[in-house]
């Protein structure tokens, strides 16, 4: 892939905030299946690192029961709202104008938009009528690394024109009270809900540059992570053995990965990751030989946001950038399939 710039970065959050310990309380409160199950999985709300999140809907919204048509009906509210004001950040932050865009990426797993988010809210930002749109779903937390080089990809073709990347994520509206599944609690304790949006353009100037982005899927997977589809609502996948997985096996992928972009591991400054849980965190760092506590930002990220899937690898990216972006830096992320993406970043 030709070198492409990130002329732009913006994230942007929901209207409500919940306090881990309110969250617990209120779980408990309203949790429908085993209680004792719950009192035996509750120390994941004390252990997550979590102190808040951001959602899309008040915390009374739990107390009743809601199906399909409710939750895609928050959904695509939400969505509305955060594509509007983080593609608008993004756009103006780059310097442009609406009309100066060429292309759209619209990442989301969280919901299911027909049209498509890029299709429903394209107007209203002011994009041309002529805008290219690729709409990408089930890439799952994955998708904030994906998207970014899909968007990277799209523009390295075409030198000169600009693509704005979207990524969505309303984690919490799939969070299910009525299961009594163990994963269900878990999502409970972590997600939270947020939106990121990048413009890139070969042959410019920025931020960074996007020098390259691969990808690992490892086979036979498929149960690790990701959504069921139930009559109420998605529910969660979670395996717990998710971080023990990616101890022993993410070293191996990024070394491939650094390989196809011909990058060693050694020249890497920087590892940008996309924090799905503070053990996720830790399989991370002892993977990649990384000093305990390497990976503060991540854990800063978690702290404040909880787990939003896909856009919390960039808001990661954003507090880098604000501290000053290493020479070399990979992002990764972690989505179903069970998939690793990663993306090479260059400082200007």
């Amino acid at each position: 892939m030709d070198k492409v710039a990130l002329l732009s970065l913006a994230t942007a959050l929901p209207p409500y905030i919940v306090e881990q310990a309110e969250a617990k309380t209120k779980a408990r409160e309203l949790f429908g299946g085993r209680k004792a199950l719950f009192d035996r999985l509750a120390g994941v709300f004390d252990n997550a690192g979590i102190d808040q999140r951001h959602v899309v809907a008040p915390i009374g919204w739990y107390e009743g029961h809601h199906g399909w048509k409710e939750r895609n009906r928050i959904y695509l509210d939400a969505c509305d709202a955060l594509f509007l004001q983080a593609g608008g950040q993004a756009i103006a932050r780059a310097g442009l104008k609406p009309g100066d865009i060429d292309g759209v990426v619209a990442v989301s797993t969280t919901g299911i938009a027909t049209p498509s988010l890029d299709a429903r809210n394209g107007p209203a930002l002011g994009l041309c009528d002529d805008v290219r749109r690729v709409p990408i779903f089930g890439m799952g937390c994955a998708g904030g690394v994906n998207g970014l080089a899909t968007a990277a990809r799209l523009a390295a073709a075409d030198p000169g024109s600009r693509w704005l990347y979207v990524t969505i994520e309303t984690c919490s509206i799939a969070i299910r009270l009525d299961s009594d599944d163990p994963a269900a609690i878990v999502a409970t304790a972590i997600f939270g809900d947020g939106a990121a949006a990048a413009v890139v353009q070969a042959g410019a100037e920025g931020l960074a540059t996007i020098a390259g982005a691969a990808e690992r899927m490892w086979p036979d997977t498929l149960n690790i992570m990701g959504w069921r589809v139930e009559d109420p609502g998605f529910a969660v996948v979670f395996d717990r053995a998710i971080p023990p997985f990616i101890e022993a096996e993410l070293a191996e992928a990024v070394d491939g990965m650094l390989g196809d972009m011909g990058v060693e591991r050694g020249a890497i400054d920087r590892f940008c990751c996309h924090p799905g849980g503070v053990k996720v965190i830790d399989a991370i760092e002892a993977a990649m030989e990384l000093p305990v506590g390497t990976l503060d930002l991540e854990r800063d990220v978690l702290r404040d946001c909880g787990n939003m899937s896909a856009p919390t690898v960039l808001f990661v990216l954003e507090r880098l950038l604000d501290r000053g972006l290493p020479e070399r830096t990979l992002m990764t992320a972690f989505g179903p399939g069970f998939t690793c993406a990663g993306l090479l970043l260059e400082r200007n």
